[in-house]
């Protein structure tokens, strides 16, 4: 389950940044779209940070790495 919204976060992260990239072209820049589209990607990844974070903390996510 963590791990789906991990990966649903991703790529709502990768649709905020194709839809800013696309309002920047559109808009020329003249409008506050880029703006809420780099907000709402800002807070989508700090949500995808905190849902890592707390599967490292709860124990639901595991590193196999041997270091």
């Amino acid at each position: 389950m963590l791990k789906a919204a991990i990966v649903l976060m991703l790529l709502a992260t990768v649709v905020s940044l194709f839809s800013g990239l696309f309002f920047l072209v559109k808009d020329e820049g003249h409008g506050s779209r880029v703006v809420n589209a780099l907000t709402v990607r800002v807070i989508l990844a700090a949500i995808t940070l905190a849902l890592v974070a707390w599967g490292f903390y709860s124990g639901q996510l595991v590193s196999h790495v041997t270091w």
